[in-house]
């Protein structure tokens, strides 16, 4: 809830439903996750899921990142469930267009790779102010589709000016093998990860596989409060939205 540029952001009403209500349902619509789970710190967000019916785990409230929650999340899961879990994802609770078939197929995607490893959903950037802004996390591949870097930065920097470069920008949609998750949490906070305040840096200082799942646009995020009246209007012509908003 402790968010600086939208405070008790998860509980906003969107079309008079708190935002991670928009969230949850949408995820509970993805064929090919067997359960959806909630971790949060904040009780009123745990009282709020478990009051529709959904799952919620409360976690400690000293984690800096969400990848930090879902481990501890993970482990509380594991210890009171006899159902066996190959992979885990983070889904952030500020997508409340989130559209469940992109899900689907990223979670596909991800099977497909026999890398295993952390698959992350990125999307083309076509605007140069959002390349430019440092709120917006970059990142750059290789030619398998292996991510090599985050940075807030414009990367890659086109020195020459005359190559045509393709911009990518991170989300919030990072999908983890179990044994790849519980390798990330042994590690401390890496020297990148802190430089650039991006916690999958610290998978990639520790060698651990990262591949890029890319679309050409996402659905737009809530960042801000302005952010709220946009996906407001949006969902007014979302036929997701009508399954579940009654």
């Amino acid at each position: 809830m402790a968010s600086s540029r939208f405070p008790n952001k998860p509980m906003a009403k969107i079309n008079g439903m708190p935002m991670i209500g928009h969230v949850y349902h949408r995820a509970r619509m993805c064929k090919n996750l067997s359960d959806v789970y909630v971790a949060t710190c904040d009780k009123i967000i745990i009282d709020y899921v478990t009051s529709i019916g959904g799952k919620a785990i409360l976690t400690k409230n000293t984690h800096e990142t969400a990848s930090e929650r879902i481990a501890e999340a993970f482990q509380i899961i594991n210890t009171s469930n006899l159902i066996s879990y190959n992979s885990i994802m983070l889904i952030q609770g500020d997508e409340p267009l989130l559209n469940p078939i992109v899900l689907d197929e990223m979670i596909g995607f991800h099977n497909n790779k026999s890398s295993g490893g952390i698959t992350n959903l990125i999307c083309e950037i076509n605007d140069i102010d959002i390349f430019n802004d440092p709120n917006v996390v970059k990142v750059v591949k290789n030619k398998d589709g292996r991510i090599l870097y985050f940075s807030r930065s414009a990367i890659p920097y086109n020195f020459k000016g005359k190559n045509k470069i393709f911009k990518w920008k991170q989300t919030g949609l990072i999908l983890f093998d179990i044994q790849a998750l519980e390798i990330y949490a042994k590690y401390n906070i890496s020297e990148l990860e802190k430089v650039e305040s991006v916690d999958m840096n610290r998978a990639l200082e520790n060698n651990i596989i990262i591949n890029a799942y890319p679309v050409k646009e996402m659905s737009h995020a809530v960042d801000i409060p302005e952010d709220i009246i946009i996906v407001s209007e949006l969902m007014v012509k979302d036929i997701l939205t009508k399954l579940y908003l009654n």
